[in-house]
């Protein structure tokens, strides 16, 4: 079997399909570890903790505390987890598990035939999974081409605190990296289109997220967006919609993520470039005749987040390893082959201060019988955690079944809170039997059983 992405999500399904008795070549044309470990989910992370944690220790009386993070610390803790981009740990890693790792751009230039920066050419026999990712969309501004805009990956690898920072999007990327810069000392100006943040979650989450920003010292610009942009002496300048304009020294483009399909050779198999390789629940990419093409991952628009991908790749892997014994290959519901939770249970959380977590249903759907249940996280274990400790939980409760479809949770350290609503909704658990997990006291967790009496029982 072939693997085209290096990533977390492509070392997954290699690992799955070695360990299933197939041989297996990694292809990797940047570093082994990918986007996640080098410029993503891992250094932002690693930014965003020390801000989060001097806030935290704010709320608490009688713990001593300085009044601002240490950007030269902070920074070289991140390049601890980075490694600085030496990826030669996860070569060692690959090969110490059974895989070949192959440095190089690989294409598609046949069936099952990879070709690999126009040189070497490479068969598989049994299978070829892509795991390519995503690359940053970049909105069509007047001007953006001219002032070397940031985009993610110079964020998180900044090797000093812009004086000016702004920030063009409201989603995960663009709240993380306004918060973090802003906590490292940087005067931070957050441009979004909306009245908040986060559109797709629950408005209560955009709203606290809002006001954790502002607190933090950004100034959130709601209802906007760039006519233009500029280079001027002393920085870029921005054109606000609406006639405002703003100096800064740097600009993060954080406008979303698109499948990394170009110059993956896709055109040979009657596939747009660019486009989203869709796939059935067992990885397939469905408009490939022979069961021969799978995909996992952000390259397949799914579930856009490393810990679905690996999932994914979990089930791809092992899929292909039972098609290559001759084995069944469960296409089922839940089955150890289909990704069946991408359709039901996706969790994510955003790590600002407060964080965001959330899993499955938003909200109710039309047509469907949901009730949403919204309370105040204010028990015991949250006054203790946190002085003036603020946040809210949700849950969507499909009332025929009597079992939760999505939850929302909202406030300082609510991530740890998340994979219970997981279990929750994955394992379909009944509310009244939910009912008798008892939370233990005095932690946040008591807000199940808060939850559940705010539900009836």
């Amino acid at each position: 079997m072939i693997v085209i992405g290096g990533g977390p999500v492509g070392e997954v399904a290699a690992e799955r399909a070695a360990r299933g008795g197939l041989r297996v070549a990694l292809v990797e044309h940047e570093r082994f570890g990918g986007e996640c470990s080098y410029w993503a989910c891992i250094p932002s992370k690693a930014l965003l903790r020390p801000g989060n944690l001097l806030a935290a220790a704010k709320r608490v009386p009688g713990v001593p505390v300085g009044d601002a993070v240490d950007p030269a610390e902070v920074f070289a803790r991140r390049d601890w987890f980075t490694g600085k981009g030496d990826d030669t740990g996860q070569v060692k890693w690959a090969e110490g598990v059974g895989i070949v790792p192959i440095r190089g751009h690989g294409r598609i230039t046949g069936e099952r035939e990879i070709t690999v920066d126009g040189g070497d050419v490479l068969t598989a026999r049994h299978a070829v999974i892509v795991a390519t990712g995503s690359v940053p969309r970049t909105p069509s501004i007047p001007g953006l081409d001219t002032v070397s805009p940031w985009g993610s990956r110079e964020a998180t690898s900044a090797e000093k605190v812009p004086g000016r920072l702004g920030v063009l999007g409201g989603g995960v990327v663009g709240v993380e990296m306004a918060q973090a810069f802003a906590t490292l000392g940087a005067e931070v100006h957050l441009i979004i289109s909306g009245e908040r943040p986060l559109p797709r979650l629950p408005e209560f989450a955009g709203d606290a997220v809002v006001a954790g920003l502002r607190e933090a010292g950004v100034t959130v610009h709601t209802g906007s967006g760039l006519d233009s942009v500029s280079a001027v002496d002393g920085g870029k300048e921005l054109a606000l919609k609406g006639g405002e304009r703003l100096v800064v020294d740097e600009l993060l483009v954080a406008t979303g993520r698109r499948p990394a399909t170009d110059g993956l050779g896709v055109e040979t198999l009657g596939l747009e470039a660019g486009a989203p390789l869709t796939t059935d629940d067992n990885g397939r990419v469905s408009a490939v005749d022979g069961g021969w093409l799978f995909a996992v991952g952000d390259v397949t628009g799914r579930a856009p987040l490393t810990h679905q991908g690996k999932y994914a790749a979990r089930a791809a892997g092992d899929a292909v390893a039972a098609q290559a014994a001759g084995k069944p290959v469960d296409s089922g519901a839940w089955s150890a082959h289909s990704a069946t939770a991408d359709h039901h249970a996706i969790p994510q959380v955003v790590f600002t201060d407060p964080e965001v977590a959330s899993v499955g249903l938003a909200g109710p759907e039309e047509g469907k019988p949901h009730r949403v249940v919204d309370i105040d996280i204010a028990v015991a274990g949250s006054s203790l955690h946190a002085d003036g400790y603020a946040g809210k939980a949700r849950i969507v409760v499909d009332t025929e079944r009597d079992v939760l479809v999505g939850a929302t949770f909202v406030g300082q350290d609510v991530a740890e809170l998340l994979h219970a609503a997981t279990i929750a909704i994955v394992g379909e658990v009944p509310l009244p039997r939910l009912w008798h997990a008892v939370p233990s006291f005095p932690t946040i967790s008591e807000v199940w059983l808060r939850l559940l009496e705010a539900y009836g029982l």
